[in-house]
Protein backbone atom coordinates (compact mmCIF):
# COMPACT_ATOMS: atom_id res chain seq x y z
CA UNK A 1 0.00 0.00 0.00
CA UNK A 2 1.27 3.38 -1.24
CA UNK A 3 0.63 6.83 1.19
CA UNK A 4 -0.18 9.90 -0.39
CA UNK A 5 -1.47 11.71 2.05
CA UNK A 6 1.15 13.13 4.02
CA UNK A 7 -0.50 16.62 4.65
CA UNK A 8 -3.30 15.05 6.62
CA UNK A 9 -1.08 13.06 8.93
CA UNK A 10 2.27 11.99 8.47
CA UNK A 11 3.40 8.38 9.10
CA UNK A 12 5.25 8.71 12.65
CA UNK A 13 8.90 9.03 12.03
CA UNK A 14 11.41 6.42 13.55
CA UNK A 15 12.91 9.07 16.12
CA UNK A 16 9.25 10.13 17.59
CA UNK A 17 8.61 5.92 17.91
CA UNK A 18 12.05 5.52 19.60
CA UNK A 19 11.60 9.13 21.62
CA UNK A 20 8.20 8.61 23.13
CA UNK A 21 8.95 5.07 24.30
CA UNK A 22 12.00 6.11 26.22
CA UNK A 23 10.18 8.90 27.75
CA UNK A 24 6.65 7.00 28.71
CA UNK A 25 9.41 5.33 31.44
CA UNK A 26 10.97 8.39 32.26
CA UNK A 27 8.65 11.64 31.52
CA UNK A 28 5.61 9.92 33.34
CA UNK A 29 5.83 12.47 36.84
CA UNK A 30 4.30 15.99 37.37
CA UNK A 31 6.89 18.74 36.34
CA UNK A 32 5.96 21.07 38.62
CA UNK A 33 7.29 18.81 41.57
CA UNK A 34 10.78 19.27 43.28
CA UNK A 35 11.52 15.53 43.80
CA UNK A 36 13.55 13.73 41.43
CA UNK A 37 10.98 12.72 39.30
CA UNK A 38 9.67 15.79 38.98
CA UNK A 39 12.50 17.15 38.23
CA UNK A 40 13.56 14.64 35.78
CA UNK A 41 10.11 14.90 34.16
CA UNK A 42 11.01 18.78 34.05
CA UNK A 43 14.09 17.99 32.40
CA UNK A 44 12.89 16.61 29.35
CA UNK A 45 9.65 19.15 28.98
CA UNK A 46 12.66 21.92 29.15
CA UNK A 47 14.50 20.22 26.50
CA UNK A 48 11.94 19.67 24.18
CA UNK A 49 10.92 23.04 24.49
CA UNK A 50 14.47 24.38 23.54
CA UNK A 51 14.46 22.17 20.73
CA UNK A 52 11.00 23.04 19.39
CA UNK A 53 12.00 26.64 19.81
CA UNK A 54 15.16 26.29 17.84
CA UNK A 55 13.57 24.87 15.56
CA UNK A 56 10.88 27.22 14.60
CA UNK A 57 13.26 30.61 15.36
CA UNK A 58 11.69 31.37 18.51
CA UNK A 59 12.95 31.83 22.36
CA UNK A 60 11.74 28.84 24.58
CA UNK A 61 10.05 31.25 26.75
CA UNK A 62 7.81 31.91 24.06
CA UNK A 63 6.38 28.61 22.98
CA UNK A 64 4.04 26.51 25.00
CA UNK A 65 2.72 23.26 24.02
CA UNK A 66 -0.82 22.73 23.18
CA UNK A 67 -3.33 19.52 22.75
CA UNK A 68 -3.29 19.89 19.00
CA UNK A 69 -2.56 22.31 16.41
CA UNK A 70 -6.41 23.11 16.07
CA UNK A 71 -6.41 23.97 20.07
CA UNK A 72 -3.55 26.23 19.33
CA UNK A 73 -4.93 28.09 16.64
CA UNK A 74 -8.13 28.64 18.30
CA UNK A 75 -6.43 29.58 21.80
CA UNK A 76 -4.26 32.02 19.62
CA UNK A 77 -6.76 34.04 18.11
CA UNK A 78 -9.09 33.73 21.37
CA UNK A 79 -6.24 34.98 23.52
CA UNK A 80 -4.96 37.56 20.85
CA UNK A 81 -8.31 39.08 20.15
CA UNK A 82 -9.09 39.83 23.77
CA UNK A 83 -5.83 40.76 24.46
CA UNK A 84 -5.99 43.37 22.19
CA UNK A 85 -9.94 44.17 22.17
CA UNK A 86 -9.21 48.24 23.28
CA UNK A 87 -7.68 48.67 19.59
CA UNK A 88 -11.04 46.80 17.90
CA UNK A 89 -12.53 43.30 17.13
CA UNK A 90 -11.89 43.60 13.33
CA UNK A 91 -10.06 40.14 12.30
CA UNK A 92 -8.50 39.47 8.60
CA UNK A 93 -8.40 35.86 7.32
CA UNK A 94 -7.74 34.78 3.98
CA UNK A 95 -10.20 32.72 1.76
CA UNK A 96 -7.76 29.75 1.95
CA UNK A 97 -6.67 29.41 5.60
CA UNK A 98 -7.47 25.78 7.57
CA UNK A 99 -10.49 25.15 8.66
CA UNK A 100 -9.54 25.58 12.66
CA UNK A 101 -8.69 29.25 11.65
CA UNK A 102 -11.83 29.93 9.86
CA UNK A 103 -14.26 28.63 12.71
CA UNK A 104 -12.61 30.85 14.88
CA UNK A 105 -13.65 33.57 12.85
CA UNK A 106 -17.06 32.01 12.47
CA UNK A 107 -17.03 32.86 16.67
CA UNK A 108 -15.73 36.00 16.25
CA UNK A 109 -18.53 36.94 14.38
CA UNK A 110 -21.13 35.51 15.68
CA UNK A 111 -19.70 37.02 19.23
CA UNK A 112 -19.89 40.32 17.86
CA UNK A 113 -16.73 41.17 15.58
CA UNK A 114 -16.43 42.04 12.45
CA UNK A 115 -14.20 39.79 9.69
CA UNK A 116 -12.12 40.37 6.99
CA UNK A 117 -11.95 37.60 3.98
CA UNK A 118 -8.92 38.10 1.87
CA UNK A 119 -9.65 36.38 -1.24
CA UNK A 120 -6.75 34.65 -3.26
CA UNK A 121 -4.91 34.20 -7.26
CA UNK A 122 -6.13 31.53 -8.99
CA UNK A 123 -2.68 30.01 -7.59
CA UNK A 124 -4.17 29.80 -3.78
CA UNK A 125 -1.84 32.90 -3.16
CA UNK A 126 -2.73 35.95 -1.82
CA UNK A 127 -1.57 39.48 -3.06
CA UNK A 128 0.20 41.14 -0.53
CA UNK A 129 -1.33 44.69 -1.67
CA UNK A 130 -5.04 42.95 -1.73
CA UNK A 131 -3.85 41.59 1.70
CA UNK A 132 -2.59 45.11 2.92
CA UNK A 133 -5.21 46.95 2.02
CA UNK A 134 -7.33 44.98 4.15
CA UNK A 135 -5.86 45.96 7.54
CA UNK A 136 -7.78 48.96 9.54
CA UNK A 137 -7.19 51.25 12.47
CA UNK A 138 -9.38 48.72 14.37
CA UNK A 139 -7.54 45.51 13.07
CA UNK A 140 -7.01 43.48 16.49
CA UNK A 141 -5.44 40.74 14.63
CA UNK A 142 -4.35 39.29 11.04
CA UNK A 143 -3.99 35.79 9.97
CA UNK A 144 -1.88 34.24 7.16
CA UNK A 145 -1.09 30.02 6.82
CA UNK A 146 2.63 29.75 5.98
CA UNK A 147 1.54 27.37 2.92
CA UNK A 148 -1.90 26.01 2.07
CA UNK A 149 -3.00 22.15 2.78
CA UNK A 150 -4.92 21.19 -0.24
CA UNK A 151 -2.86 22.69 -2.82
CA UNK A 152 0.59 23.22 -1.36
CA UNK A 153 1.13 26.84 -2.77
CA UNK A 154 3.56 28.83 -0.06
CA UNK A 155 1.64 32.25 1.28
CA UNK A 156 4.11 35.36 0.55
CA UNK A 157 4.54 36.19 4.72
CA UNK A 158 7.51 37.70 5.00
CA UNK A 159 5.66 40.55 2.70
CA UNK A 160 1.94 40.42 4.57
CA UNK A 161 4.40 40.61 8.00
CA UNK A 162 5.83 43.85 6.64
CA UNK A 163 2.57 45.39 5.81
CA UNK A 164 0.73 43.91 9.59
CA UNK A 165 4.18 45.26 11.10
CA UNK A 166 3.83 48.89 9.17
CA UNK A 167 0.09 48.73 10.82
CA UNK A 168 0.97 47.85 14.61
CA UNK A 169 -0.76 44.38 13.93
CA UNK A 170 0.27 41.10 14.91
CA UNK A 171 0.26 38.45 12.10
CA UNK A 172 -0.96 34.73 13.22
CA UNK A 173 1.27 32.05 10.62
CA UNK A 174 -0.50 28.47 10.77
CA UNK A 175 2.68 26.66 9.87
CA UNK A 176 1.22 23.33 10.23
CA UNK A 177 2.61 22.28 6.84
CA UNK A 178 5.74 23.84 6.40
CA UNK A 179 7.40 23.16 9.77
CA UNK A 180 9.04 19.68 8.50
CA UNK A 181 10.31 21.87 5.49
CA UNK A 182 12.13 25.06 7.17
CA UNK A 183 11.15 27.84 10.02
CA UNK A 184 8.62 30.82 8.67
CA UNK A 185 11.24 33.65 7.50
CA UNK A 186 9.38 37.11 8.32
CA UNK A 187 7.94 38.89 10.84
CA UNK A 188 5.37 37.25 12.12
CA UNK A 189 3.80 37.75 15.45
CA UNK A 190 2.36 34.43 16.51
CA UNK A 191 2.07 30.89 15.11
CA UNK A 192 1.11 27.25 15.31
CA UNK A 193 1.94 24.26 14.41
CA UNK A 194 0.70 20.69 14.63
CA UNK A 195 3.18 17.34 15.59
CA UNK A 196 1.08 14.92 13.55
CA UNK A 197 2.26 16.93 10.18
CA UNK A 198 5.61 16.03 10.73
CA UNK A 199 5.83 12.71 11.99
CA UNK A 200 4.84 13.35 15.40
CA UNK A 201 2.37 11.94 17.69
CA UNK A 202 -1.50 13.03 17.45
CA UNK A 203 -2.13 15.35 20.39
CA UNK A 204 0.53 17.53 19.96
CA UNK A 205 0.85 21.00 18.90
CA UNK A 206 2.41 24.14 19.60
CA UNK A 207 1.77 27.93 19.90
CA UNK A 208 4.45 30.55 19.85
CA UNK A 209 3.39 34.32 21.02
CA UNK A 210 6.17 36.64 20.39
CA UNK A 211 7.50 38.77 23.59
CA UNK A 212 5.44 42.31 23.02
CA UNK A 213 2.05 40.78 21.77
CA UNK A 214 -0.84 41.84 23.95
CA UNK A 215 -2.73 38.42 24.73
CA UNK A 216 -5.00 37.53 27.55
CA UNK A 217 -5.14 33.86 28.11
CA UNK A 218 -9.11 32.86 27.80
CA UNK A 219 -11.04 30.50 30.22
CA UNK A 220 -10.45 29.13 33.78
CA UNK A 221 -6.73 30.31 34.49
CA UNK A 222 -3.92 27.34 35.02
CA UNK A 223 -0.67 27.92 35.97
CA UNK A 224 0.79 25.07 33.63
CA UNK A 225 2.43 26.18 29.98
CA UNK A 226 2.21 29.98 30.78
CA UNK A 227 -1.55 30.17 31.46
CA UNK A 228 -1.79 29.39 27.72
CA UNK A 229 -2.34 25.84 27.29
CA UNK A 230 -4.63 24.25 31.22
CA UNK A 231 -3.75 20.99 31.90
CA UNK A 232 -1.14 18.06 32.78
CA UNK A 233 1.64 18.21 29.87
CA UNK A 234 1.71 15.25 27.92
CA UNK A 235 5.22 14.55 28.28
CA UNK A 236 6.10 11.59 26.25
CA UNK A 237 4.13 12.66 23.29
CA UNK A 238 5.97 16.28 23.47
CA UNK A 239 9.26 14.68 23.97
CA UNK A 240 8.17 12.72 21.36
CA UNK A 241 7.19 15.67 18.85
CA UNK A 242 10.16 17.78 19.22
CA UNK A 243 12.78 14.90 18.88
CA UNK A 244 10.37 14.31 15.00
CA UNK A 245 10.65 17.92 14.12
CA UNK A 246 15.01 18.12 14.75
CA UNK A 247 15.23 14.90 12.73
CA UNK A 248 12.57 15.95 10.02
CA UNK A 249 14.54 18.89 9.34
CA UNK A 250 18.24 17.35 9.69
CA UNK A 251 16.31 15.41 6.35
CA UNK A 252 14.47 18.21 4.63
CA UNK A 253 16.94 20.10 2.30
CA UNK A 254 17.89 16.28 0.57
CA UNK A 255 13.94 15.15 0.99
CA UNK A 256 13.18 18.48 -0.15
CA UNK A 257 14.26 17.93 -3.72
CA UNK A 258 13.75 14.61 -3.70
CA UNK A 259 10.10 15.03 -2.97
CA UNK A 260 10.17 17.81 -5.06
CA UNK A 261 11.43 16.07 -8.29
CA UNK A 262 8.71 13.26 -8.12
CA UNK A 263 5.53 16.06 -7.68
CA UNK A 264 7.17 17.56 -10.34
CA UNK A 265 7.22 14.27 -12.52
CA UNK A 266 3.58 13.59 -11.17
CA UNK A 267 2.67 17.65 -12.49
CA UNK A 268 4.06 16.99 -15.71
CA UNK A 269 2.92 13.65 -16.62
CA UNK A 270 -0.56 13.57 -15.17
CA UNK A 271 -2.20 15.95 -18.24
CA UNK A 272 -0.20 13.91 -20.84
CA UNK A 273 -1.80 10.59 -19.56
CA UNK A 274 -5.10 11.73 -18.82
CA UNK A 275 -7.26 14.27 -20.70
CA UNK A 276 -9.06 17.18 -19.41
CA UNK A 277 -7.45 17.45 -16.25
CA UNK A 278 -6.27 20.78 -14.41
CA UNK A 279 -3.33 20.99 -12.05
CA UNK A 280 -3.72 23.17 -9.38
CA UNK A 281 -1.82 25.95 -7.16
CA UNK A 282 1.82 27.41 -7.80
CA UNK A 283 3.78 25.04 -10.06
CA UNK A 284 6.91 26.84 -8.27
CA UNK A 285 5.98 28.49 -5.13
CA UNK A 286 4.67 25.19 -3.18
CA UNK A 287 5.69 22.43 -0.74
CA UNK A 288 7.85 19.97 -2.13
CA UNK A 289 5.68 17.02 -1.35
CA UNK A 290 2.05 18.11 -2.21
CA UNK A 291 0.14 18.62 -5.17
CA UNK A 292 -3.18 18.31 -6.16
CA UNK A 293 -4.91 17.98 -9.84
CA UNK A 294 -8.79 17.35 -10.54
CA UNK A 295 -10.32 15.25 -13.21
CA UNK A 296 -13.25 16.36 -15.47
CA UNK A 297 -16.19 14.09 -15.36
CA UNK A 298 -14.75 12.06 -12.48
CA UNK A 299 -16.71 11.52 -9.10
CA UNK A 300 -13.93 12.19 -6.68
CA UNK A 301 -15.21 9.51 -3.90
CA UNK A 302 -15.58 6.83 -6.60
CA UNK A 303 -12.14 7.75 -7.60
CA UNK A 304 -10.55 7.83 -4.54
CA UNK A 305 -12.07 4.57 -3.55
CA UNK A 306 -10.47 3.33 -6.91
CA UNK A 307 -7.38 3.92 -6.72
CA UNK A 308 -7.19 2.88 -2.80
CA UNK A 309 -8.32 -1.10 -4.37
CA UNK A 310 -5.31 -0.32 -6.44
CA UNK A 311 -3.58 0.51 -3.38
CA UNK A 312 -2.87 3.84 -3.01
CA UNK A 313 -4.20 6.32 -0.34
CA UNK A 314 -4.70 9.78 -1.64
CA UNK A 315 -7.50 12.39 -0.62
CA UNK A 316 -9.55 14.88 -2.22
CA UNK A 317 -11.34 18.25 -1.98
CA UNK A 318 -14.09 17.42 -4.49
CA UNK A 319 -17.86 18.25 -3.26
CA UNK A 320 -18.87 14.65 -4.18
CA UNK A 321 -16.53 13.35 -1.39
CA UNK A 322 -17.79 15.57 1.11
CA UNK A 323 -20.76 14.74 3.33
CA UNK A 324 -21.91 18.78 3.11
CA UNK A 325 -21.84 17.97 -1.30
CA UNK A 326 -20.19 21.34 -1.13
CA UNK A 327 -16.74 21.81 -2.74
CA UNK A 328 -13.61 22.43 -0.74
CA UNK A 329 -13.73 26.07 0.30
CA UNK A 330 -9.73 26.31 -0.89
CA UNK A 331 -10.65 25.37 -4.24
CA UNK A 332 -14.20 27.49 -4.47
CA UNK A 333 -11.81 30.46 -3.74
CA UNK A 334 -9.02 29.60 -5.92
CA UNK A 335 -12.13 29.50 -8.61
CA UNK A 336 -10.42 25.78 -10.43
CA UNK A 337 -12.33 22.73 -10.87
CA UNK A 338 -12.93 20.56 -7.81
CA UNK A 339 -14.60 17.86 -9.34
CA UNK A 340 -12.68 14.62 -9.50
CA UNK A 341 -9.71 16.36 -7.09
CA UNK A 342 -7.11 14.33 -5.96
CA UNK A 343 -4.61 16.03 -3.92
CA UNK A 344 -0.95 14.23 -3.53
CA UNK A 345 1.08 14.56 -0.64
CA UNK A 346 4.25 12.29 -0.27
CA UNK A 347 5.72 11.42 2.82
CA UNK A 348 8.81 11.40 4.03
CA UNK A 349 10.84 8.69 2.26
CA UNK A 350 8.47 7.83 -0.80
CA UNK A 351 9.68 5.61 -3.20
CA UNK A 352 10.10 6.79 -7.05
CA UNK A 353 9.03 3.48 -8.07
CA UNK A 354 5.56 4.23 -6.03
CA UNK A 355 5.23 7.29 -7.79
CA UNK A 356 5.62 5.32 -11.32
CA UNK A 357 2.98 2.90 -10.56
CA UNK A 358 0.72 5.86 -9.50
CA UNK A 359 1.35 7.30 -12.62
CA UNK A 360 1.06 3.61 -14.44
CA UNK A 361 -2.12 3.45 -12.71
CA UNK A 362 -3.86 6.53 -12.78
CA UNK A 363 -4.76 6.76 -16.21
CA UNK A 364 -7.08 3.33 -16.88
CA UNK A 365 -8.53 3.92 -13.07
CA UNK A 366 -9.98 7.24 -14.44
CA UNK A 367 -11.02 6.22 -17.39
CA UNK A 368 -13.26 3.40 -15.91
CA UNK A 369 -14.75 5.99 -13.46
CA UNK A 370 -15.65 8.19 -16.23
CA UNK A 371 -17.12 5.32 -18.42
CA UNK A 372 -19.40 4.25 -15.67
CA UNK A 373 -20.59 7.98 -15.43
CA UNK A 374 -21.11 8.08 -19.49
CA UNK A 375 -18.52 10.77 -19.91
CA UNK A 376 -18.30 11.90 -22.91
CA UNK A 377 -15.12 9.64 -24.18
CA UNK A 378 -13.50 12.64 -27.02
CA UNK A 379 -14.51 15.22 -28.77
CA UNK A 380 -18.31 15.24 -30.48
CA UNK A 381 -19.12 15.60 -34.04
CA UNK A 382 -20.09 19.32 -34.73
CA UNK A 383 -23.91 19.44 -34.85
CA UNK A 384 -25.73 22.44 -36.62
CA UNK A 385 -29.21 23.21 -35.61
CA UNK A 386 -32.10 25.60 -35.78
CA UNK A 387 -32.35 26.17 -32.32
CA UNK A 388 -29.51 28.33 -30.91
CA UNK A 389 -30.68 27.48 -27.05
CA UNK A 390 -30.98 24.16 -25.33
CA UNK A 391 -31.71 23.47 -21.12
CA UNK A 392 -30.52 20.75 -19.61
CA UNK A 393 -32.03 19.61 -16.41
CA UNK A 394 -29.61 18.43 -14.08
CA UNK A 395 -31.64 18.85 -10.77
CA UNK A 396 -30.93 16.77 -8.84
CA UNK A 397 -27.80 14.85 -10.19
CA UNK A 398 -24.45 15.54 -8.20
CA UNK A 399 -21.07 16.19 -9.35
CA UNK A 400 -19.73 15.84 -12.13
CA UNK A 401 -22.90 14.91 -13.92
CA UNK A 402 -24.63 18.61 -14.75
CA UNK A 403 -20.67 18.97 -16.39
CA UNK A 404 -20.74 15.37 -18.46
CA UNK A 405 -24.54 17.01 -19.59
CA UNK A 406 -23.26 20.00 -20.29
CA UNK A 407 -20.49 18.44 -22.48
CA UNK A 408 -22.22 16.27 -24.54
CA UNK A 409 -25.40 18.81 -26.00
CA UNK A 410 -22.53 22.03 -26.66
CA UNK A 411 -22.10 21.19 -29.86
CA UNK A 412 -26.01 20.54 -30.35
CA UNK A 413 -26.66 24.56 -30.64
CA UNK A 414 -24.89 26.23 -33.28
CA UNK A 415 -21.76 28.52 -32.22
CA UNK A 416 -22.94 31.38 -30.20
CA UNK A 417 -25.90 29.40 -29.01
CA UNK A 418 -26.70 28.73 -25.58
CA UNK A 419 -27.30 25.97 -23.06
CA UNK A 420 -28.60 26.41 -19.40
CA UNK A 421 -27.81 23.93 -17.43
CA UNK A 422 -30.64 23.76 -14.40
CA UNK A 423 -28.61 22.32 -10.92
CA UNK A 424 -29.00 22.22 -7.33
CA UNK A 425 -25.46 20.77 -7.09
CA UNK A 426 -23.16 23.36 -5.37
CA UNK A 427 -20.57 21.96 -7.07
CA UNK A 428 -21.78 23.34 -10.69
CA UNK A 429 -21.40 26.81 -9.55
CA UNK A 430 -17.62 26.08 -9.77
CA UNK A 431 -17.25 23.37 -11.63
CA UNK A 432 -19.47 24.80 -15.19
CA UNK A 433 -16.95 27.64 -15.48
CA UNK A 434 -14.16 25.92 -15.08
CA UNK A 435 -14.94 23.84 -17.59
CA UNK A 436 -16.03 26.58 -19.83
CA UNK A 437 -12.38 28.15 -19.15
CA UNK A 438 -11.23 24.51 -20.01
CA UNK A 439 -12.43 24.35 -22.96
CA UNK A 440 -12.81 27.65 -24.81
CA UNK A 441 -16.10 28.35 -24.12
CA UNK A 442 -17.78 31.39 -22.55
CA UNK A 443 -19.67 31.26 -19.05
CA UNK A 444 -22.47 34.56 -19.38
CA UNK A 445 -23.53 33.33 -15.54
CA UNK A 446 -25.73 32.40 -13.39
CA UNK A 447 -29.82 32.65 -13.30
CA UNK A 448 -32.37 31.45 -10.49
CA UNK A 449 -34.85 28.89 -11.34
CA UNK A 450 -37.24 26.78 -10.11
CA UNK A 451 -35.59 24.76 -7.22
CA UNK A 452 -32.00 25.58 -8.37
CA UNK A 453 -30.02 27.71 -11.14
CA UNK A 454 -29.73 27.71 -14.24
CA UNK A 455 -26.02 27.79 -15.82
CA UNK A 456 -25.94 29.92 -19.13
CA UNK A 457 -22.99 28.84 -21.19
CA UNK A 458 -22.32 30.29 -24.30
CA UNK A 459 -20.88 28.16 -27.50
CA UNK A 460 -17.78 29.44 -28.50
CA UNK A 461 -15.01 27.00 -29.86
CA UNK A 462 -16.08 23.92 -32.11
Amino acid sequence: MSYFDAASSAPLHPVARQALQASLDEGWADPARLYREGRRARLLLDAAREAAAEAVGCRPDELVFTTSGTRAVHTAVAGTLAGRHRVGRHLIVSAVEHSSVLHSAETHRTQGGTVSEVPVLRTGAVSPDVYAEALRPDTALACLQSANHEVGTEQPVAAVAEACRAAGVPLLVDAAQSLAWGRVEGGWSLLTGSAHKWGGPAGVGLLVVRKGVRYAPQGPADERESGRAPGFENIPGIVAAAASLRAVRAEAAAESARLRELTDRIRARVPELVPDVEVVGDPVRRLPHLLTFSCLYVDGETLLHELDREGFSVSSGSSCTSSTLTPSHVLRAMGVLSEGNVRVSLPLGTPAEDVDRFLDVLPRTVAAVREKLGAPAGAPAVTVVRDDSLVVDALGKRCPIPVIELAKVITDVPIGGTVRVLSDDEAARLDIPAWCEMRNQEYVGEEPTEGGTAYVVRRKAP
